[in-house]
């Protein structure tokens, strides 16, 4: 039900009741905060000082006095010492496992007996295996326990042992070094003629060298492992780089060599690495054997972005920066061969120094709970202890003594309090750890087969790496995720255009997608085969790309445009609601064909001309096939486009361009473009330009760049700025509007969207109701003008959720073919009217016009370029070029001057145009994180790219959602502290949704200063979304320890696909590798490896719920079940004069838990689904049951307890009424009593584990039950044969079947007993489903409640009681399907009538 104005007026003031916590309580918590930082910092210095530095002999490495020395020199065969060490530099072997042979052993011990249950087992077992003291056993406990703990040992040494084996495949990788060949002496080595007894000496000299060779000297093939600071390595292309090394030749052109950084910082756009002048002559191997050089350099550090250090080259010494360093973890692109010298190897490379090295074992959540509930047992086993052994010494005074047959067996009383000790110890069972590792391995085969998260396009199935922590999936509140490789494709397509204030869109890609999926949809329909399930998506985008009437002719220059197919659209991830134009790049070019002289054609063909010109990428042909090698994949994007627009680049030198132009008719038309200089872009100037001249003689200059370096260099740049302010003003207003629609739109319990809208049925609390979609709303209104989204739909994201009713198909045959038949006479207009428009020629309008299609693309999550251009008269350009040669060839700010040189003559330049270009997401992944965003869970994207490519993304992915409110955070302008403070005021005040920028540079100057840093982590509660840009591994990795440190209760996940996760990836309580294009490192090294991003939602919304719910469950249940069978054992001591005597047999008692306990919560914790997969995606809010710790936390966990206590007392008087009281039994022996009360424990507990509280019943789980109970029966059958008849406390011989076996009073006590409980339990349990049900189940009673209950305060018995009514049911399943494939569909509602009828 919406809210109304009064509910509003109580959460603006429960807002401010909250905000005006005293500033007593602040400074005390700041205070504990202080004092805990204070003992960790105390804890960590003496740990260093003393364990690492004195006994382990671990020191920190001083600083070289002068960096680190690496000598040029060939012949050099000293082996390198490194002078902080006084060692030979490390050697390039990286470990990214946990253990050593040597270390192994100690840490796990350690670690196994730091586990507050296995310290608190071990603390029991070894008194117990003192001769005397137990009454239970002497080894029941310790025996077990370290079979457990060597069982755990063993599998994760299993573990570390797959992660060394990775480890020794990097480290075999294959390097090309130039090495000494071996001498005719070193060739006849035993060795050697080894393999030469193999192979031929010329076939292994073959595999070993390359065939360059100055007779003395080669290039030899070797592992990485063997790379040794000093070597020269070679590199050809597409070839990994092995060490850090310094770029001496390259065989690009200009000696650029072009480097892929993906891997290391997730950086798409590849760096251009140049090296010294002074090594021109090192491209041969006499030419690097002439030269003598020494370098000078930074000691290893994690920075990425910086370097320093200095070579000496001939007695001439040269700065050496990152401009001239290649880094472990690149790869080489475009580049046929490149020469370096390795500087630094194995662990000190930058990678590897950005890693989050040997990560400690993770641990599940869950278990600082069972920690707390072992502590509280462990009380009580004391409590009990000490009760019975205080009522033996009472027994002792009032009984013993006066009793002549006991008087001489009087027991000390330190053997009373240890035997009761030992025998209660089972109240924490044992076999909880054994079982439980049992349920995880069934959880993670559960995952690993999920036809669901199998990927069939790369044939990948999501795979779990460490079963420990699956119930962590289901607890999870923040998600940092890498951008590249995970949330996108590394895939840029050129998508719009705008042109004269046009908007054009560019969906070539997607019609020949469409066109391979319709012929692919054909074969399977006319060859009458059934799609399969995997295949739903693609049949639902075929199905709705039926046409219905026959397209009009490619010739026609008349068409319905109003009617085109929204499904054959592209549409925007970010905004799907956006209306995309009209028209496409296909009809752009039937108009150039048709009115090739119009103006609005030239300035089309100019658009098209600047594309093709204004880049750096070079044409090659691949299996007939043109494309390009490019340093950006933007540029290549819009190299493409030009292609297909008819502008090939045919060839292109550093002196000119070659383009073959589609002049139409199948002809071509080739024109040759010089290019005179080309100004690099750069981050400082945001643009790149090029100078060329036309075939005619003319010299044009070309620009593209930001629009906020385009705009002010215009020849018209006042009337474009006045213009971009405008739209600026208006766009401010439009988004204004939208936050203020959305502050009164429903909200749930954490502030998010409602999945569904919901409302109670006026006059019956019993039902359930679910207002239709487009149900009337009783909140204010708010008068929305056109002018806030001129002809656009409400956003997807701002609409109203679908109620449980939604219809997945939206094509009604008989109504569409009655309205679009091809009888229906269409209205006839020129499609290309609107090109007639007299203001496509006034400036002003089309500056206006041009910067309202930027802001849309940029909403739309598409990164912006401008192109401007201007003709260069001939004098004006010759004196601009002496000025710009002055600044090539300075020695002195060289950069500094070519862009002075630049903006000299990047000025009165003329508007072409602007494009788009949409960077492709991974499917699914907007609904991902919407789904994930209504999950409670709060999502950071950690990227090295920059600030404007992360917000495009951000956008287009649905971090920031229209009506988000993004701030900036930046070191440069302005006080960090005030724009940090500014940032907590706007949120405090009016703020729906909010995303925080940050860079990695301002990040260190937050790291830097504790005060900065206090001010930043007190957003993290309030923000929504936070996106760091420009970040290193370290400072990822950092900023995941951070928030597990300044919010503990939250727990966090990383999510990556490259080498530069793997730090976030350890430093989170859960790690997700994605199979991706950047490798297998993350998959390989994670908790959990899935192929796409969108198996996340499944991951965390049904199996994280699911394993969390199961774990739980089953915990408490364990634990409830032994508190329950040793509460008849503890009341049972006052009828033996607490001598401790068991009432139970020993063996029965011994397999209790093996036999006759273990496959109900086993079983519970493997199979249980509290909630269908199909509810658990429809209504994402249901996962905040995990995150708020309400299946398991102390209150219901002594609830259960005392439900325990009080059925156990219920047993035991039952049973003891019917022996003592009601009846006379035929065997009145302690066997037969104490088996009564056992067959009635194993009865119950497995009836209630088993029937009651397992939701989902599968065959699997029946037959357990029937197996369990049939073997408690077989196992009286078996005690009943095989004791020996002698005189003992448990006749067991015969008993069941000769004794109390027939006594109609044994079976009618058991039968009553049993009945009773169950009858308790299912009354309370219908009286509290119908209470739940039906609204009325309130507590505390005296809590105020909203009119509005959220969907995840809905009880667990509600959504039970949803799903067992098949209409809703059908209709939640529909409800789980991708937001995608719903946003063109119609909604209809549930009536409050259907849903009344739930049972």
């Amino acid at each position: 039900m919406p809210r109304t104005a009064a509910l509003v007026d109580f959460d603006v003031g429960k807002k401010q009741d909250i905000d005006s916590i005293s500033n007593a309580a602040r400074q005390t918590r700041k205070r504990l905060e202080r004092l805990g930082g204070a003992l960790q910092e105390c804890a960590v210095h003496w740990y260093k000082r003393y364990l690492l530095e004195i006994i382990l002999r671990q020191k920190p490495l001083k600083p070289s006095k002068d960096g680190r020395h690496v000598p040029l020199r060939i012949g050099y065969e000293q082996v390198l010492i490194d002078e902080r060490r006084g060692h030979p530099y490390i050697s390039n072997i990286i470990r990214t496992s946990r253990y050593t042979l040597i270390d192994f052993l100690p840490k796990q011990l350690i670690f196994q007996f730091t586990r507050l249950a296995n310290f608190y087992f071990l603390c029991v077992g070894i008194p117990q295996a003192i001769p005397g003291l137990s009454t239970t056993g002497s080894y029941t406990t310790i025996l077990p326990l370290l079979f457990f703990v060597l069982l755990t040992i063993v599998k994760e040494g299993y573990d570390d042992y797959k992660r060394h084996r990775l480890d020794k495949l990097e480290n075999a990788n294959i390097a090309t070094v130039l090495r000494r060949k071996p001498s005719d002496q070193e060739k006849a080595s035993p060795t050697r003629k080894w393999l030469a007894g193999r192979f031929n000496n010329a076939e292994v000299d073959a595999k070993i060298w390359d065939d360059e060779t100055d007779g003395e000297y080669g290039w030899k093939r070797v592992k990485w492992q063997d790379v040794r600071v000093g070597d020269i390595v070679k590199l050809v292309r597409d070839e990994a780089v092995s060490a850090d090394l310094v770029l001496l030749h390259a065989t690009g052109e200009n000696g650029l060599a072009y480097i892929d950084t993906m891997d290391l910082d997730g950086e798409t756009n590849l760096k251009s690495k140049e090296s010294l002048p002074d090594f021109r002559d090192c491209h041969t191997i006499t030419g690097l054997r002439g030269c003598q050089a020494e370098f000078v350099l930074e000691d290893p550090n994690p920075d990425l972005y910086r370097f320093d250090g200095r070579v000496t080259v001939y007695g001439r010494t040269l700065p050496l920066t990152s401009n001239e360093v290649i880094y472990r973890g690149s790869t080489l692109r475009n580049t046929a061969c490149a020469i370096g010298i390795v500087i630094n190897t194995g662990e000190e490379c930058k990678i590897r120094m950005n890693a989050n090295q040997h990560p400690d074992a993770k641990k599940p959540a869950l278990e600082a709970i069972a920690n707390k509930i072992v502590i509280s047992l462990a009380f009580y086993v004391i409590i009990l202890t000490v009760g019975c052994s205080m009522g033996y010494i009472i027994w002792r005074r009032s009984t013993e003594q006066i009793s002549w047959y006991v008087s001489m067996a009087t027991v000390e009383f330190k053997q009373i309090i240890i035997g009761y000790a030992i025998m209660f110890n089972n109240v924490i069972p044992l076999a909880l750890y054994v079982t439980l590792e049992i349920t995880r391995i069934g959880q993670m085969l559960m995952l690993n087969n999920d036809v669901e998260m199998y990927d069939e396009a790369t044939d990948t199935p999501a795979r779990c790496n460490t079963n420990t922590i699956l119930e962590n999936l289901g607890q999870v509140s923040y998600i940092f995720s890498d951008k590249t490789g995970t949330l996108t494709e590394n895939l840029m397509k050129f998508r719009k255009m705008s042109i004269a204030g046009t908007s054009w869109l560019h969906e070539v890609d997607i019609e020949s997608e469409e066109v391979a999926a319709i012929a692919r949809a054909s074969l399977s329909v006319g060859g009458g085969l059934a799609l399969p399930r995997k295949s739903r998506e693609v049949a639902s985008v075929i199905h709705e790309d039926i046409e219905l009437y026959p397209l009009s002719s490619p010739t026609s220059v008349f068409a319905p445009r109003s009617e085109r197919r929204s499904s054959s659209q592209w549409r925007s991830t970010g905004r799907p609601d956006h209306l995309q134009p009209d028209v496409t790049t296909s009809d752009l070019l039937e108009y150039i064909r048709l009115r090739p002289t119009s103006a609005f054609a030239r300035r089309a063909k100019d658009y098209i001309l600047s594309m093709a010109l204004c880049h750096t990428c070079l044409p090659e042909v691949k299996d007939g096939q043109v494309d390009f090698q490019a340093s950006s994949p933007d540029e290549l994007a819009l190299v493409r486009a030009a292609h297909e627009l008819g502008y090939l680049v045919a060839h292109r030198s550093s002196q000119a361009v070659t383009l073959q132009i589609d002049i139409g008719d199948g002809n071509q038309e080739t024109q040759v473009y010089e290019i005179l200089d080309v100004i690099e872009f750069s981050s400082k100037r945001k643009r790149m330009s090029i100078i060329v001249r036309y075939p005619d003689g003319r010299i044009c200059i070309i620009c593209k760049g930001a629009d906020s370096m385009i705009l002010p260099r215009l020849k018209l740049a006042h009337l474009a700025m006045q213009k971009a302010t405008e739209v600026r003003k208006s766009v401010e207003m439009e988004r204004e509007l939208l936050r203020r629609s959305e502050q009164l739109e429903v909200r749930n319990s954490f502030g998010g969207r409602p999945s569904l809208n919901l409302r109670g049925v006026p006059g019956n609390r019993n039902s359930i109701g679910l207002s239709p979609a487009g149900a009337p709303d009783k909140r204010p209104a708010v008068v929305r003008s056109r002018s806030v989204e001129p002809s656009r739909s409400r956003a997807s994201g701002d609409k109203p959720r679908p109620s449980l009713g939604i219809r997945t198909t939206s094509l009604d045959v008989t109504k569409t073919l009655s309205m679009l038949s091809p009888a229906t006479p269409r209205p006839q207009q020129d499609k290309f009217g609107f090109l007639d428009d007299p203001s496509i020629h006034d400036e002003s309008t089309i500056f206006g016009r041009c910067f309202k299609h930027l802001d849309d693309f940029a909403t739309e999550g598409l990164r912006t370029l401008l192109f401007a251009k201007k003709f260069i008269p001939e004098t004006e350009y010759n004196v601009w070029k002496k000025t710009y040669n002055d600044a090539t060839t300075s020695l002195v700010n060289r950069q500094d001057m070519i862009e002075a040189a630049g903006e000299l003559i990047e000025q009165s330049l003329d508007l072409v145009g602007a494009t788009a270009i949409e960077d492709k997401l991974q499917a699914g992944v907007p609904e991902t994180i919407d789904k994930l965003r209504r999950a409670n869970i709060k999502i950071w994207m950690l990227t090295g790219d920059k600030r404007e490519t992360a917000i495009n993304i951000a956008h287009s992915a649905r971090i920031c959602r229209p009506g988000s409110d993004i701030f900036i955070l930046d070191s440069t302008k302005g006080s960090l502290e005030v724009q940090i403070n500014d940032v907590s005021e706007d949120i405090k005040m009016d703020c729906t949704h909010s995303v925080v920028v940050i860079d990695g540079q301002t990040l260190a100057v937050v790291e830097q200063s504790p005060l900065l840093t206090d001010l930043f982590y007190s957003l993290i509660p309030l923000i929504d979304s936070v996106i760091c840009c420009r970040a290193s591994p370290a400072q990822k990795s950092m900023i995941v320890k951070a928030i597990r440190q300044r919010v503990p209760k939250a727990l966090t996940l990383a999510i990556g696909d490259g080498a530069n996760d793997l730090a976030m990836i350890s430093a989170s309580h859960v790690g997700v590798g994605i199979s991706g294009k950047e490798g297998l490192q993350a998959a390989r090294v994670a908790d959990y490896a899935i192929a796409q991003f969108r198996f996340l939602q499944r991951l965390l919304l049904v199996h994280g719920r699911w394993n969390y719910v199961r774990t739980a469950k089953f915990i408490l249940t364990t634990f409830w079940k032994e508190m329950f069978f040793y509460m008849p054992t503890a009341m049972y001591q006052r009828y033996n004069g607490y001598s401790g005597t068991s009432l139970y047999e020993n063996w029965s008692l011994t397999v209790f838990n093996t036999l006759f306990t273990s496959l109900c919560v086993i079983c519970l914790g493997i199979w249980e689904q509290d909630l269908s997969a199909e509810t658990l995606l429809a209504v994402p809010e249901l996962y905040v049951h995990g995150q708020r710790n309400r299946e398991l936390n102390i209150p219901r966990f002594v609830r259960w307890m005392a439900a325990a206590a009080a059925e156990g007392v219920l047993v035991w008087l039952g049973v003891w009424a019917a022996y003592s009281v009601f009846g006379q039994a035929r065997d009145d022996a302690l066997f037969a009593f104490g088996n009564l009360v056992f067959t009635a424990g194993v009865m119950w507990i497995n009836w209630k584990i088993f029937i009651i509280e397992t939701h989902h019943k599968t065959a699997i789980v029946m037959g357990a039950f029937v197996i369990t109970i049939a073997g408690w029966w077989a196992w009286n059958g078996f005690l009943s044969g095989v004791y020996t008849p002698q005189l003992t406390p448990y006749p067991a011989r015969d008993a069941f079947a000769d004794t109390f076996g027939p006594d109609p009073l044994w079976w009618l006590t058991l039968i009553i007993v049993v009945v009773v409980l169950i009858s308790i339990e299912l009354v309370y349990k219908v009286v509290k489903r119908n209470l739940v049900v039906a609204g009325m189940w309130r507590w505390p009673p005296w809590k105020r409640r909203s009119l509005d209950d959220s969907l995840e305060k809905w009880g667990l018995e509600v959504w039970q009681e949803l799903e067992q009514d098949p209409v809703i049911r059908e209709r939640l399943r529909r409800a789980c399907m991708e937001d995608a494939e719903l946003e063109d569909e119609e909604h209809d509602s549930i009536d409050p009538d259907d849903v009344a009828k739930v049972p």
